[in-house]
């Protein structure tokens, strides 16, 4: 049984300086600065703090509130490497979950593993409000993600649904859309059906590909196991243990929307997800994801989990693009 690593902290301050030292058990100095002190280094420049290290000691100087952020940074950094190896992604994540004063636990977020069989092996949320969603999709059998691009709504989605397959809790995955995209018309695109749909839905083959492996996914597909259709392809049917995700939901109408959600037969989970500010339908048409909230706000049961610019998890300038165009629409309305 692995020995757990120890934590001791002392502290000496002021009441604008700080300084506080951090023993490290031997055995994980390496773990937690990195290869060449590369984790140390970026800590360093990120935070703004002075950090020296002499034998398995760490003494942290400076600003208070910097000095207290690096002392619950590497904490939490401490307790997942008590779990599993730290990357460089898991060092980046906790720092920006600390700029942007997350309350949960750091290391119970990043610790909270979605086990799939891809290339990559184990999706992990990078933020709050991811943890909250996961924990909602475990929950709750309707669950609506509503926010931004790159938010890992229907990316997080997706490795619950392969998660679910894989533990045999469901025996398919569905996976729609609505065939409404920036004003285009399908009937413009050239091919049969399959052809016609096939652009809608890359983003959902894209996912898939990557948490289950292109061979083992067209082989479900194939089998019918794993369904990808446009949202219209619903009506009429009853999804019984099923995992079934809407996508790109703000393009669905209302009745589309009520078509959908009255699908879900028995042992089946669905998680609808959107954008209410990237809605492309005609003039005219009501978003069924805009107004779904007010309609079953009174229903315990459904989960609605929203997003914002902070649980960005792309490029950093997307955070700041998504704010600027939240500004300046405010601006238009006022």
């Amino acid at each position: 049984m692995q020995q757990k690593k120890s934590l001791k902290i002392n502290d000496s301050k002021n009441i604008k300086h700080m300084i506080k030292t951090i023993q490290i058990n031997d055995s994980m100095v390496s773990e937690i600065l990195g290869r060449q002190d590369e984790y140390l280094k970026h800590i360093k420049s990120s935070m703004g703090i002075n950090i020296n290290i002499r034998d398995s000691t760490l003494t942290l100087e400076g600003d208070e509130a910097q000095v207290l952020n690096g002392n619950k940074l590497f904490r939490n950094l401490i307790e997942i490497a008590n779990r599993r190896d730290l990357t460089f992604n898991d060092i980046e994540t906790a720092i920006k979950m600390i700029s942007n004063n997350t309350k949960t636990t750091i290391s119970s977020i990043l610790t909270n593993k979605i086990k799939v069989s891809g290339f990559i092996k184990e999706v992990i949320p990078k933020s709050e409000k991811q943890n909250q969603y996961i924990n909602a999709i475990r929950k709750s059998d309707i669950i609506f993600g509503i926010g931004p691009a790159g938010t890992g709504k229907t990316y997080l989605a997706m490795a619950m649904a392969i998660n679910s397959y894989l533990n045999k809790d469901v025996s398919r995955i569905i996976l729609a859309r609505p065939a409404v995209e920036a004003g285009e018309n399908l009937g413009f695109l050239p091919g049969d059906i399959a052809e016609k749909i096939t652009p809608y839905l890359k983003p959902l083959y894209d996912a898939l590909y990557s948490m289950l492996d292109i061979d083992r996914t067209n082989k479900l597909i194939e089998k019918g196991v794993i369904e990808l259709a446009p949202l219209a392809f619903m009506r009429g049917r009853t999804l019984n243990d099923s995992f079934i995700i809407l996508d790109e939901a703000q393009n669905s109408t209302l009745e589309q929307m009520k078509m959908f959600l009255t699908r879900i037969g028995f042992n089946s989970k669905a998680v609808v997800t959107g954008d209410i500010t990237q809605i492309d339908l005609p003039p005219g048409k009501q978003s069924g994801l805009v107004i779904v909230k007010d309609i079953l706000k009174n229903i315990e049961a459904i989960r609605f989990i929203t997003f914002d610019e902070k649980d960005v998890v792309r490029h950093p300038l997307i955070q700041k693009i998504i704010k600027a165009y939240e500004l300046f629409e405010n601006a238009q309305k006022n």
